[in-house]
């Protein structure tokens, strides 16, 4: 069985590829400042060397072989240019250092792949299965990872778990008085098998299996400034299109480790 284990405090963790150990993070978001004061004019100061200095950190903590973001290692939609460049530069430079990375597609990543392409291995939005070499494979064991945009292959089907960033899952805690905090969180649970479709109907729209799938790990976004779904306020919409409603049941934790149970009851 594949294990995936979040690094406590942390938006991050650690899988076991058998003869690799990767760092898995999700929605880095580099550039997310130089996007804020364009897309809504709000002036931030760049934590760009923060976030790389974070990231190394846990490299060299956790001693893994491999670096992974699920996606979203960009902030704005379109090929990176000017100062989200320069910092998804800095930032592979810095990682690659030290190991190699692999970038599955998100939506954000468009043109990322191209600009990098020497420096990335690329597995494509749809997702696939980690293998020692940081490529994918087809036959659906161990380790799948995709960003969360799209529905999974339906290669993926027969993974042992499933790990994903997109959603950005937060949870809103109140007090006794009224008082209230946010603060992200993982979301893990079993998924129906009816997510992934099949080659005649890749969507997997209109269908429904009792039959269960692998163990979904959402992750929270590595970006505190990037936002997130509330998934434990009612009437709050998921972004994935497979979300909440593919997920048997599930719970959410802490980065600090605290399991709050079934999300749907926090």
């Amino acid at each position: 069985m594949a294990a995936v284990e979040p690094v406590v405090g942390e938006p991050a963790a650690v899988a076991d590829l058998g003869d690799e150990r990767a760092l898995l993070v999700a929605d880095v978001h580099a550039g997310i400042e130089v996007g804020l004061r364009y897309e809504r004019g709000v002036e931030l100061e760049s934590r760009a060397d923060e976030r790389r200095d974070r990231i190394r950190s846990l490299i060299d903590q956790t001693g893994v072989d491999r670096f992974v973001v699920l996606g979203d290692l960009a902030h704005r939609v379109g090929a990176p240019e000017g100062r989200e460049r320069d910092e998804i530069q800095a930032l592979v430079a810095a990682v690659t250092e030290r190991v190699p990375i692999t970038l599955v597609e998100g939506n954000h990543d468009a043109g990322v792949a191209e600009a990098f392409a020497d420096r990335l291995d690329v597995i494509g939005p749809r997702g696939g299965v980690l293998c020692g070499s940081g490529g994918s494979t087809g036959d659906g064991s161990g380790v799948a990872v995709l960003h969360g945009h799209t529905r999974p292959d339906p290669s993926l089907r027969s993974a042992d778990v499933v790990c994903m960033g997109h959603e950005h899952p937060q949870v809103r805690l109140e007090d006794a008085v009224g008082g209230s905090r946010t603060e992200r969180a993982w979301l893990r649970g079993p998924l129906k098998s009816s997510v992934f479709g099949n080659g005649d109907d890749p969507d997997g729209a209109g269908r429904e299996s009792a039959e269960i799938g692998p163990e979904l790990v959402v992750f929270p976004a590595f970006n505190e400034r990037s936002g997130g779904t509330w998934i434990n306020v009612e009437g709050e919409s998921f972004l994935a299109p497979f979300l909440p409603d593919g997920l048997v049941a599930g719970d959410a934790y802490l980065l600090d480790g605290t399991r709050l149970g079934d999300f749907r009851r926090i």
